[in-house]
């Protein structure tokens, strides 16, 4: 009678294999992992510091991750000093899970942790970064802490958590083409709002789902958090357990877990072939509409992220581009998740292919997405975004918009020069 999140959580916090917890019960619980970035991270280990954490005996180093990911290649000297910092830290605590940029398993920090195995089924992860809840798609518990909260899990192994209520989201049907992942989860938070999931887990069911490809999995989960939900989970299937076997990524055993006869807060079903290409227009995730009913002017396309810049989200923009150009009023931006997204995408002539429509393509990083480098907006300009946020001055100018997008969208928008339904062009 448990939901995923209560099984886990329950098991993780020593209630044996049914883990036997409620909702709103706060429990004390081994985490399996612990990830902080370069803007996450600094913080963190000042905050160990502070504690005295003894090195060698106290600390639980084998948990910490620590990534590279937001400003690289650092853009001014600020960033420069706190990635210097980070990596002094990383050293003095002898970090064996460190990765740093361009070197191997590097790119953005979620898709980092599941490329390198650390996410698995079953797992406990927590990351000082809001969109931890990527893991969700491999049927972890994961979610987002604050620096302290990173540097007390760092330091004891355990960390408290309240045990959220759970939703159910049941999504049945055939999408139509062009409908990927991020339509689904938009047209979610456009039908429940930001506030829809506010500490509760998502759980998500239905022929949809089990026909997605993993990466489109990844960016429902990812994007969980713009619902204010704690985790956003994905039973594991064939499909999970054939990417962790892979190339032997996976790190350490796990153990998949299920729902039992739950009781779930509410149920929400909704009919694939209902959903279309959707745009969440400015300032918000669920400011939602069909991308056919606009018609509106873009100065900047921006393809990647840790919610849409995965091997799979470069091909189908990649068919779209292939022969045609990027509008000579439109900049697009193409930034592959990780260096095995890159490499894999140079392998298969993607990049070939954005550089030959006109489009700028550089190494992982998070970038524009938080308004970092690597394609800011200016006053005034439009950016369609793969990214997971569109609050006021999340990408640039206070003045700018952001509207977000699948990956077929923002390609198709990039080649009109305005907010296009990919459907409308002949490709």
């Amino acid at each position: 009678m448990s939901t995923i999140a209560e099984k886990i959580l329950g098991e993780k916090a020593g209630k044996g294999k049914e883990g036997k917890v409620e909702a709103g019960e706060i429990v004390e619980c081994i985490v399996d992992y612990i990830m902080v970035n370069d803007i996450t991270g600094v913080p963190a280990f000042e905050v160990l510091d502070e504690l005295g954490v003894e090195l060698e005996e106290e600390m639980k180093k084998e948990k910490v991750v620590v990534i590279q990911d937001h400003y690289v290649p650092n853009k001014d000297v600020d960033s420069a000093e706190q990635a210097k910092a980070l990596r002094s830290y990383a050293r003095k605590y002898g970090i064996a899970n460190y990765y740093e940029i361009g070197k191997d398993g590097s790119g953005i920090c979620h898709q980092v942790m599941i490329e390198e195995g650390f996410a698995a089924p079953g797992r406990l992860i927590i990351g000082a970064d809001s969109h931890t809840c990527s893991y969700g798609a491999l049927g972890a518990f994961s979610t987002g802490v604050g620096s302290t909260e990173a540097a007390a899990a760092m330091a004891a192994g355990r960390l408290w958590f309240k045990v959220p209520a759970t939703q159910k989201f049941v999504i049945d049907g055939e999408l139509k083409r062009y409908v990927m992942g991020k339509d689904i989860i938009l047209h979610i938070i456009g039908d429940i709002g930001v506030s829809g999931s506010l500490y509760k887990a998502q759980e998500f069911y239905g022929t949809a789902i089990n026909n997605l490809c993993l990466s489109d999995r990844i960016t429902i989960s990812n994007m969980a958090v713009e619902a204010g939900a704690k985790a956003g989970i994905i039973p594991p299937d064939e499909k999970v357990f054939e990417f962790l076997s892979d190339s032997g990524r996976l790190r350490g055993d796990y153990k998949p877990v299920y729902a039992s006869d739950a009781e779930y807060e509410e149920v929400f079903e909704y009919d694939a072939s209902e959903i279309v290409p959707t745009v969440a227009k400015p300032f918000s995730p669920d400011n939602t509409v069909p991308a056919s009913e606009l018609d509106v002017p873009i100065d900047q396309a921006y393809l990647g992220s840790c919610t849409n810049g995965r091997i799979e989200d470069l091909r189908i923009a990649a068919e779209m581009l292939r022969g045609k150009k990027v509008n000579q009023e439109v900049r697009m931006i193409v930034i592959p998740a990780s260096k095995r997204v890159f490499e894999r995408a140079i392998e298969e002539g993607l990049i070939q292919i954005f550089l030959k429509a006109g489009a700028f393509v550089c190494g992982p990083t998070c970038g524009a997405c938080l308004g970092g480098h690597m394609g800011v907006l200016a006053s005034g300009e439009r950016c369609i975004s793969t990214t997971n946020r569109n609050f006021i001055g999340r990408m640039g100018h206070k003045d700018s918009e952001v509207y977000l997008a699948n990956p077929a969208v923002v390609a198709a928008s990039a080649i009109e020069g305005r907010i296009t339904d990919p459907t409308e062009l002949e490709i």
